[in-house]
């Protein structure tokens, strides 16, 4: 049951995934956003995502803060540059529109960290002491940012990924499933860190790295896609193998 606080704001979720299913939980669980529905591009206005209705897209968001009285929205988009471009659509289209930040009541925030806004730090997640999340990042479940370290803005670690200390992880880059990275490692903007692999040296832009250790595998362009839920995954994979 969603607890609301004396102070709710009215909010949308933008993003009617599976990604937008665990923000949900982590929105509801601070118990301080009463959650109207979802904003998607991509699914029909009227049906239902983990039991609220697909209010319609991002063009309709001007037209439902009227109606709805909508305060304040959360982007919930797992590919770092599709997020940056539904951030710049929706600052044009709603500038006023106040942009949250999710934490997950399991989630363990050090001392002196520094959160920007649009961030999700999802269940079981560490961000130690005097780290910095920039705007729009992703830090997902069970995985940590070590002490000092830096995510950049729309960079994003997923579940289950240990960094060291010292971490700067780039604009638009991530490391994927289940890595881990040493301590004092830079790692440039929109490069990809692939699933498993083990991190033991800095890693330029626009790179594609994986193995253990991680090795330089080919480059990669602004924008390319690294989900397996990308929709034009099959067609430009990150990781060529045969099948």
């Amino acid at each position: 049951m969603q607890k609301i606080s004396d102070e709710v704001k009215n909010l949308v979720i933008v993003g009617a995934s599976g990604h937008g299913g665990m923000v949900l939980d982590c929105i509801s669980k601070q118990g301080q956003y009463k959650v109207l529905g979802f904003v998607d591009s991509f699914k029909k206005k009227g049906t239902q995502h983990n039991g609220l209705d697909v209010l319609g897209s991002e063009l309709d968001l001007q037209w439902l803060i009227e109606k709805l009285d909508i305060q304040a929205a959360i982007l919930a988009i797992g590919n770092n540059w599709t997020r940056k471009k539904m951030a710049d659509k929706i600052d044009n289209i709603a500038p006023d529109l106040d942009i949250v930040t999710a934490i997950h009541p399991s989630a363990t925030i050090g001392r002196d960290v520094k959160i920007g806004k649009g961030t999700v730090i999802m269940p079981g997640a560490i961000v130690n002491a005097n780290s910095i999340m920039g705007e729009f990042s992703i830090l997902n479940t069970n995985s940590s940012l070590g002490h000092n370290g830096t995510m950049q803005d729309f960079s994003s670690i997923a579940s289950g990924v240990c960094t060291g200390g010292n971490l700067v992880l780039g604009r638009f880059s991530a490391i994927s499933l289940g890595a881990n990275v040493i301590e004092n490692i830079t790692i440039g903007e929109h490069s990809l860190v692939g699933a498993g692999s083990l991190v033991i040296d800095d890693i330029e832009g626009h790179s594609v790295v994986y193995g253990s250790p991680a090795r330089f595998v080919r480059g990669r362009k602004t924008g390319d896609p690294y989900l397996r839920g990308d929709r034009n995954y099959r067609e430009h994979p990150v990781f060529p193998f045969k099948r």
